[in-house]
């Protein structure tokens, strides 16, 4: 199992709105440049973010994008499910009659499945971009320098 990489550029483009003041707006070019992320991949992912109420997206000249919430009101469980959906570690969560022998409800691997699901929606929901900010600035300051 592995999150896409447009998940990955929602994470960075998250952290890196986090790091600047309040408010400020930024154009999707900025970003795009900041975090080199491909202006045809960072577009999609706005939209993403944009539509689950993470970013607001401004027109104009003096348009861009900026947090819609404090980075301390942002998981990781948020930014997963703005960009890939609710999390289904397996088809059989979301869709009960997928299983061809119809017994999900006494499967064994259905229910370690389940607690595996459930306790990786509650890590990635405990986990916050305003949390995460200050490790990162946290490793700067104490390393002289980051590796991204």
């Amino acid at each position: 199992m592995q999150l896409t990489q447009a998940t990955d550029y929602s994470f960075r483009v998250v952290l890196y709105l986090a790091s600047l003041e309040p408010d400020v707006v930024v154009t999707a070019k900025d970003i795009a440049d900041h975090e080199e992320i491909p202006m045809r991949y960072l577009l999609k992912t706005l939209r993403s973010l944009v539509k689950a109420g993470i970013l607001h997206s401004f027109r104009g000249p003096e348009g861009g994008y900026a947090l819609a919430k404090k980075p301390h009101e942002i998981s990781l469980l948020d930014v997963v499910e703005a960009v890939e959906g609710p999390i289904a570690i397996n088809r059989c969560f979301v869709q009960a009659d997928y299983c061809t022998k119809h017994w999900s409800h006494m499967c064994p691997v259905h229910q370690a499945l389940g607690e595996i699901q459930h306790k990786l929606i509650q890590h990635l929901a405990q986990y916050n971009f305003g949390d995460l900010l200050q490790r990162y600035q946290e490793f700067r300051q104490n390393s002289g320098k980051c590796q991204r």
